[in-house]
């Protein structure tokens, strides 16, 4: 029974009219239109390059002081997604001359990008390192999300007769390129490798995602495939872009694997190092996991984990396919039998004596990050340490706490105090800790 649009007649028909109405993309599609602006966004033109520089600039400058606001700034006005989006239509149309030209312009735009921010990044007073440049280092599950989500809707967006939301969605594609151009350029001009291979990595997995996205929505739209007079020049042409979209396609579903994998076996890890801190007050440092050795490394202070507890993460991680795991505690102190009978006051003597001594490395760790917190922000005067006993009548938590003097007491000290604190966070991967401003 076929449903009258103006007043469907049955429950099945009215769903299926809702869901067509709702999801579909294929009635509004222009295609001729979307090809000619793909194609128009591809080449580097004079104001595109000087665009492109400026939105870098601006990045490097949001990245580097930890503005979210001034980075999608930039963000809004950035071409980069016209030479993968060229890619993905190459592709998805067999047009061999586009992808050539796609490949080239994107080739000189990734180029100018690392120049403009190796640039900024070489001024000696914009090279502390921030948390949202730390959180460009390496790809995570999340990233390729954003960016194939971004791409599908911003091709999705070029696809419409409207173009009215084409710009908001390219703010979504240039959130995965952007920042870790950015942050390679960092890497860069501060000579730190890792920031530099760690944001490459991200930004090829975000612009093969794009492509694949873009490659995709145009093949599920059903765009014709360039013609070509020559048969067998049909056929190589064809080859070779059956080989490109190979090459793209593959990876990606390798690389999306690969990475919720690495997400799965970092977040089990963290649950159980967070679960050792809230209910067995160790305190846990200098963490590192690595997924693709299947080892984890990390310091503690405190009581000692118990060996059950370890049983069991290393059961949980064999359970989800993480066989073999290796954990190296790498500093373990604990009370000493003679200790135990001590009460609280005296507990926290002997623990201010042993840092005193050096016995915990307290010490030299707060030295490194007070250095950090100073390079941040240098109107702060002094940095201090401590844990807090908190008691809410049924158990007693400690809570790290860093006191921070500042030169003047203006409006933005709760702003830069939150900012720091959420940097130590991420930092100490410690959600308790508190950071507070003293006169």
């Amino acid at each position: 029974m076929e449903v009258n649009k103006e007043n469907p007649s049955d429950l099945s028909g009215s769903i299926k009219f809702f869901f067509k109405e709702t999801f579909n993309i294929i009635d509004d599609t222009d295609v001729n239109a979307t090809i000619d602006d793909i194609k128009a966004g591809v080449p580097i033109k004079g104001q595109t390059a000087w665009v492109l520089i400026f939105s870098i600039l601006i990045a490097s400058a949001g990245l580097n002081t930890s503005s979210s606001a001034v980075v999608i700034g930039a963000m809004l006005i950035s071409p980069l997604m016209g030479p993968i989006m060229g890619i993905g239509l190459s592709l998805g149309i067999n047009d061999i001359f586009l992808l050539r030209k796609a490949v080239k312009n994107f080739g000189i735009m990734v180029g100018l990008s690392l120049m403009t921010s190796f640039l900024y990044f070489s001024i000696p007073v914009f090279q502390n390192e921030t948390p949202e440049l730390i959180a460009r280092t390496g790809p995570d599950v999340r990233d390729v999300i954003i960016a194939f989500a971004g791409g599908l809707a911003l091709i999705i967006a070029f696809s419409r007769r409207s173009k009215a939301i084409t710009t908001i969605s390219g703010v979504a594609i240039a959130t995965a390129l952007m920042p870790p151009l950015c942050t390679a350029g960092f890497g860069l001009a501060t000579g730190k490798w890792h920031f530099f291979g760690g944001a490459m990595f991200l930004f090829s997995i975000n612009t093969i995602f794009i492509a694949t996205a873009t490659f995709i929505i145009v093949r599920f739209l059903k765009f014709p495939f360039e013609h070509y007079l020559d048969s067998k020049r049909k056929k190589i042409i064809s080859n070779v872009i059956y080989v490109s979209a190979f090459v793209i396609l593959i990876p990606s579903v390798f690389f999306f694997y690969k990475l919720y994998k690495q997400s799965d076996f970092n977040q089990t890890i963290s649950h159980f190092i967070q679960e050792q801190k809230e209910k067995n007050g160790v305190l846990i440092f200098d963490i590192e996991k690595d997924y693709s050795k299947k080892e984890i490394s990390f310091a503690v202070i405190g009581n000692k984990i118990n060996q059950n507890d370890l049983n069991v993460l290393k059961t949980n991680l064999s359970n989800k396919g993480y066989n073999n795991v290796k954990i190296n505690i790498i500093k373990n102190y604990q009370e000493s039998e003679g200790n135990k009978n001590l009460n609280v006051d005296e507990k926290i003597l002997l623990t201010s004596q042993k840092i005193a001594n050096n016995q915990y490395p307290i010490a030299s760790v707060f030295e490194d990050i007070s250095k950090e917190i100073h390079a941040i922000d240098s109107s702060i005067v002094e940095v201090s340490y401590g844990r807090i006993l908190k008691s809410n009548f049924n158990k007693i938590d400690t809570i790290p706490t860093f006191y921070i003097q500042w030169k003047t007491d203006t409006e933005e000290i709760e702003s830069k105090n939150n900012q720091i604190q959420n940097w130590l966070r991420v930092k100490t991967e410690n959600t308790k800790l508190k950071v507070q401003a003293i006169q």
